[in-house]
């Protein structure tokens, strides 16, 4: 597992200062960057699949990329956004080798650093508070170009405060090491490694010293899922993330996360995300 700060690269997408008055309630939000707020005034509430969290002023929240959820407001509502995703060329997240806590204290130097990043970014501000206005749509390319763009004070600015604010969240953040069997979580870190090839169940379980079906069997019980069905999200969830981040043709990407067939590649990517790879990337720059 990578543990590198080296490592993580992470870009501001959207930040900005929105109010809102019993408007901002979206179902079944999904996106390939994750969301750091803090509240300002009035409450909320995000909504996971198996709890609540109740979005309270003067607190900071932060929510991972591809976790779905739903927004509930019915009152006042005012809270500082930032949308952080990660270079989609590394071999994988940095934040997803973590579990941070959904809700920390802010403070004074919390909120500051809030405002000093929204003054220094104020083109992106999200036009609205509807997901489907900027989740896999052309915010996230433009925002990505608008980031390289930048002078490189605003940069170094920028990624400075990114970190700052995440370094709260990391005071009692914990590895993902709680998974119950070691060799389910050797076998995460395998498939993180090679998530660009086409990686092998056979291989996975000789190299934990275990018969294919007792492999699949432990990882299914650890994990929620079959290991076939977690390297597949994980395969697309990349491929997401480079349609949207750059112009690579789509069969390139396909191979570049390990899938020698583009019709299959297709299949998958539809099924799991709605929309054909080209239809993907189509729909995001046809806003």
């Amino acid at each position: 597992m990578e543990l590198d700060i080296d490592s993580f690269h992470p870009f501001v997408l959207n930040v900005g200062l929105a109010r809102h008055n019993g408007d901002w309630n979206w179902k079944n939000v999904s996106s390939p960057f994750a969301r750091l707020y803090y509240v300002v005034e009035g409450e909320a509430q995000v909504i996971l699949s198996d709890h609540v969290v109740e979005l309270r002023a003067g607190n900071m929240y932060f929510i991972p990329a591809f976790t779905r959820h739903s927004y509930v407001c019915d009152s006042l509502f005012c809270h500082y956004y930032a949308h952080i995703y990660e270079d989609p060329q590394a071999e994988h997240s940095f934040l997803e080798d973590w579990d941070l806590p959904e809700e920390i204290e802010g403070d004074s130097l919390s909120l500051a650093l809030f405002e000093k990043l929204y003054a220094l970014n104020p083109t992106m501000k999200l036009p609205g508070s509807d997901p489907s206005t900027y989740d896999n749509s052309p915010t996230l390319a433009s925002n990505l170009l608008k980031n390289k763009q930048r002078p490189l004070y605003n940069k170094i600015m920028s990624r400075g405060i990114v970190y700052q604010l995440l370094a709260t969240f990391f005071k009692t953040a914990q590895l993902k090491v709680a998974i119950a069997d070691d060799r389910v979580q050797k076998a995460i870190a395998l498939i993180r490694d090679h998530i660009s090839d086409e990686v092998n169940i056979d291989k996975i379980a000789e190299e934990l010293c275990v018969s294919k079906n007792y492999f699949i069997r432990l990882f299914k019980k650890e994990m929620g899922v079959t290991p076939v069905n977690f390297i597949i999200r994980r395969k697309i969830e990349k491929a997401q993330l480079l349609l949207i981040a750059g112009d690579q043709p789509v069969k390139q990407i396909a191979y570049f996360v390990g899938f020698e067939d583009f019709s299959y590649f297709s299949r998958v990517f539809k099924k799991i995300t709605g929309l054909t790879p080209n239809g993907y990337r189509k729909e995001a720059r046809a806003h």
